[in-house]
């Protein structure tokens, strides 16, 4: 019996059922694109009162958002584990935690990071002249969320556009539409204003409407075909973008490396979410004076996690999101081993009286570069090991693959390991360790130059709600001295001025032999006043 798809449309109704038996898990109402676009018509009708609201005011509810998820915290679990497929120890430490810190530090951020602030002028051009720079909301922003990031990540980026004073039309993935409405429902908890931030359902044709309607900036997370499709509408619509398109980590092992750290390192970043998180592990580059220990390790390792339904405590890895996901993986690591590669544990896994797709925890070795195993996103609980000669060989091979969300170092050398970081072509990069969620929130969180534009999170991810604009005031009377009448004297003042500022001594003496009377006259024309023409 083949398993139930986790999410299809059915009568108007997007019908969720759980990855690991086929059953119905819930069922929430598919939006139309004319209700995509009504959604933000009426988002745009509140967004103004709510962008009246201090800085201060608005993280208050976000601190609300925070609590909500708190006293929801073992039935949002156990929704998402059903979900998702995930069992209850992970939910709780990729989604739940760390959506909880976003929400708190933003809460507290927000007020220092997006309140205005002065800024220097030059006095000798303008003396009375005073600037600001303010950080001003977008309008309506649109979040596309993935299947793999059902939780933590569109949450915390419709808590960074409200922070910046927006409204928020959120469209989770089909995958995850019941982790959608639970946001929805967990920020009206929080006592939000109703109406701003709307949750619409639906596939690409929903993401589609959103990208289109009348959004004043869009965050989208997700696959790179759509991705580009996404950068695209919105350069030509003249709106910001922030896409997140990653995946394919990459893990780099040195030989002064503590192996035992690595290997649990490599188990839990490869297959923890059956290796389908956004910065999953998937290519591991091991030195070869370790490479022998650490295969050895990390495959009694991985021989030994237990496979299985995500509610059953046993369970470390839980099963893949669909049947074709399942059939992907098996394809490329039976492509691989057909090359050359030695698969050492894992593969398909049949559980009784469960209709799921399970694939054990599987390690690859003795793998190509050009395999595609090591040079696409594989999307699954697969670790291919390569053995290298040296550093600058692990970097390069690490580089071929592009747009890792991030990439992780294991070495002893902090010195070495932050040269090396530097070179690598991610968003972040771990020095023994690797997360494989944005559970710091303090920084950027986003894929490398080749997979991403902008960032969520963090600083970055909190100014990307708001734009920049330059606020001056100047006296209301008096005139400044560039204004009108032209003249001689206006010209060699402006050439003495320029001089004065020279870095040569010769350049200084004649600008003040020569400009110290015109540049005296321009300055008292400014104080006498604006004369008539």
């Amino acid at each position: 019996m083949q398993p139930a798809p986790t999410a299809v449309p059915s009568a108007g109704r997007l019908e969720a059922r759980e990855p690991a038996t086929g059953s119905p898990l819930g069922t929430v109402e598919l939006s139309s694109p004319e209700q995509v676009a009504r959604a933000v018509t009426g988002c745009a009708q509140v967004q103004p009162l709510w962008s009246a609201l201090r800085l201060e005011d608005r993280g208050r509810y976000m601190r609300r958002a925070a609590q909500a998820v708190v006293d929801e915290f073992d039935e949002l679990m156990e929704l998402l584990a059903r979900e998702q497929g995930r069992p209850l120890p992970e939910v709780a430490v990729v989604e739940l935690l760390p959506a909880i810190e976003a929400l708190r530090w933003m809460a507290g951020a927000a007020p220092r990071l997006l309140r205005g602030k002065r800024v220097g002028v030059h006095r000798a051009l303008f003396p009375l002249k005073r600037a600001r720079v303010e950080y001003e909301p977008l309008g309506v922003v649109g979040v596309i969320g993935a299947r793999g990031a059902p939780f933590a990540e569109p949450l915390a980026q419709v808590a960074s556009a409200l922070l910046a004073g927006n409204g928020v039309v959120l469209k989770p993935s089909p995958g995850a539409c019941l982790a959608g409405d639970r946001i929805g429902r967990l920020l009206a908890r929080a006592g939000l204003p109703e109406g701003l931030v709307r949750v619409t359902q639906g596939g690409a044709e929903a993401g589609r409407a959103l990208v289109q309607a009348d959004v004043s900036s869009v965050f989208f997370t997700g696959r790179g075909e759509t991705g580009a499709e996404v950068r695209v509408a919105c350069a030509q619509a003249g709106r910001p973008v922030v896409v997140e398109t990653g995946g394919g980590d990459a893990m780099l092992v040195l030989e002064d490396a503590t192996v035992s750290r690595a290997v649990g390192g490599a188990a839990w970043a490869g297959f923890a979410t059956a290796g389908q998180a956004r910065g999953s592990v998937e290519r591991v580059y091991v030195a070869r004076e370790v490479s022998e220990h650490f295969l050895a390790g990390l495959t009694q390792l991985a021989a030994g996690l237990v496979v299985g339904p995500p509610l059953d405590p046993r369970t470390q890895v839980g099963p893949l999101l669909s049947r074709e996901r399942a059939e992907h993986v098996d394809e490329v690591v039976r492509q691989a081993v057909e090359a050359g590669a030695r698969r050492l544990c894992g593969g398909p896994v049949r559980i009784p009286n469960l209709d799921g797709s399970f694939y054990a925890p599987t390690v690859l070795a003795d793998v190509d570069p050009e395999m595609r195993v090591m040079r696409e996103p594989v999307g699954g609980p697969v670790l291919a090991v390569l053995t290298v000669e040296s550093t600058a060989e692990a970097i390069r091979l690490a580089n071929t693959c592009a747009g890792g969300i991030g990439a992780s170092v294991w070495t002893a050398n902090p010195h070495q390991g932050r040269r090396i970081a530097r070179e690598l072509e991610t968003g972040a990069v771990w020095l023994n360790d690797h997360l494989i969620s944005p559970a710091v929130p303090q920084g950027p969180w986003g894929a490398g130059r080749r997979g991403a534009v902008g960032r969520s999170l963090g600083e970055a991810g909190l100014r990307a709600c708001a734009q920049e604009k330059l606020v001056t005031w100047d006296p209301p009377s008096g005139r400044p001295a560039w204004w009108f009448p032209y003249d001689s004297i206006a010209t060699r003042a402006w050439r003495a001025f320029a001089q004065l500022g020279s870095a040569r001594d010769a350049d200084r003496q004649r600008g003040l032999r020569e400009g110290t009377l015109p540049l005296v006259r321009l300055g008292a024309r400014a104080l006498r006043g604006a004369r008539s023409p």
